[in-house]
């Protein structure tokens, strides 16, 4: 397989799990989201936690059916297009997808549809569960997909046969590598955030336009609780993860920091323009010492660089180097919204500030660039390898001509941007529409007497 393949092969995954990746992250934390909202409605019988609940269940279903289509599309790609790492990886990552279908996706399929249409057909309880459940499958999905994805950044727990394939040795290593704690509760709080932000940016809007709507006024409130409690969390879990990255792949934090040189005492570089000709960052800002003690917690520690490595296994620097950084300022971003509102809390000025609502909105897609933008990193950092340090990317590959991957990334592109396009277009409409309060009487009865199941059946996800 020639390079130009390689390399359309390669942004044709990047192509279409860019687009999967986005609903994950947004549908994993908003589940979470509505089973507390359930929660707090059982709990309370406040009517506000239901309406939320109505309010952003229909969001739910159809950025979970887009995600289910967009994950499908993946894994014919790695008989496509990457047969030869679909049979050496084969033994180990096919049993981990499975279980990721026999348990996830068959727990969020099998009570989904008792979550969308059994509020009025079953119990109270028993429909929080089904919320509950859905919730817990998609964290279950998570588990085992990121420890498919962790087992080729610290592969653990194999042996290789005679015809070059990884067998399992150890499931418990192997399920349980050493990047996989780090990766998990990393991708878990960013998905938190996102769902978050994404909230916040909703009620922050209708604020704008109605500051007294007590629904969006609970909703901006919830999410921008979570945002306080939850970004310094993941800051220190990112800083974690980065700590098991440098132990286990120093050359891709090495792109990260844009360090092409060992150094003692090393800087940290805020910006700069990476160059792979020169060996240097140029126009470098950057703070002395600070990279070392991020990195060892000594001023004077010693940080690897580029050049401690085989050039050959160097990732592509500026992409890695770039990416990492707005994934860190992003973050940043989202911690200081979130010390801005305990503030405007405490002052009794949170539903008040219109400067603040408007940072919320433009700050709602952030999530999703800093989820894009680290998957940039990860992927991108691990090359030249698909499995680090044992399988190259170039040796994964299937036999297949340039001419044939561009058919297919074409078609990719156009049909995604054409079904996703009307998806996104769709979920938009619905997040502009007001959260309000319902008129029709909870108990599913008329003021007359009547009964109105057929009339809630239609209307409970409107």
């Amino acid at each position: 397989m020639d390079t130009l393949a390689i390399d359309l092969a390669r942004f044709q995954f990047a192509f279409t799990v860019s687009f999967h990746i986005i609903f994950p992250a947004f549908t994993i934390g908003l589940a979470s989201y509505l089973a507390v909202l359930e929660g707090l409605w059982l709990k309370t019988n406040n009517d506000k936690y239901l309406q939320l609940y109505k309010y952003w269940i229909k969001i739910f279903a159809i950025s979970f059916g887009m995600g289910v289509v967009s994950g499908i599309v993946l894994s014919y790609q790695f008989g496509t297009n990457w047969s030869v790492f679909a049979d050496k990886t084969g033994p180990i990552l096919g049993p981990l997808m499975g279980y990721e279908v026999f348990t996830a996706f068959f727990l969020e399929a099998g009570f989904l549809g008792v979550m969308l249409f059994g509020m009025e057909r079953v119990g109270k309880k028993l429909h929080f569960a089904s919320t509950c459940i859905v919730a817990f499958g998609t964290f279950l999905s998570a588990f085992w997909i990121l420890s498919v994805n962790s087992w080729m950044q610290t592969p653990t727990g194999y042996s290789i046969n005679e015809v070059g394939q990884f067998i399992p040795e150890d499931w418990f290593a192997i399920v349980f590598n050493p990047s996989f704690p780090y990766r998990l509760v990393h991708m878990l709080l960013a998905a938190y955030l996102t769902t978050a932000f994404v909230v916040a940016a909703v009620g922050a809007y209708h604020l704008l336009k109605a500051p007294h709507n007590p629904l969006a006024r609970t909703m901006f409130s919830m999410a921008m609780w979570m945002a306080a409690i939850v970004t310094p969390i993941q800051i220190i879990a990112g800083d974690m993860h980065g700590l098991n990255t440098l132990e286990h792949q120093p050359a891709k934090v090495a792109a990260m920091e844009g360090h092409y040189e060992t150094h003692q005492g090393a800087p940290l570089i805020l910006f700069g323009i990476p160059n792979d000709e020169t060996k240097q960052v140029d126009y470098a800002i950057e703070i002395p010492k600070l990279g070392s003690l991020i990195l060892t917690h000594d001023l004077n520690g010693e940080v690897k660089g580029l050049d401690a490595f085989p050039e050959s296994e160097h990732p592509p620097v500026p992409i890695v180097f770039w990416s990492f950084r707005i994934m860190v300022a992003i973050g940043m971003g989202m911690f200081l919204l979130g010390l801005i509102s305990l503030y405007l809390r405490k002052k009794g000025k949170l539903y008040k500030a219109g400067w603040f609502h408007r940072a919320c909105v433009v700050f709602g897609p952030s999530g999703f660039v800093a989820v894009l933008a680290g998957w940039v990193t990860t992927e991108v950092g691990r090359q030249p390898y698909t499995v680090y340090g044992l399988l190259t990317t170039a040796d994964s590959a299937s036999p297949i001509d340039a001419a044939a991957i561009s058919v297919s990334l074409t078609a990719f592109v156009v049909v995604y941007f054409l079904v996703f396009g009307a998806g996104f277009f769709y979920l938009l409409r619905l997040m502009r529409k007001s959260p309000t309060r319902y008129e029709q009487p909870l108990d599913g009865r008329l003021p007359d007497g009547g009964h109105t199941s057929s009339i809630s059946h239609s209307n409970h996800l409107t």
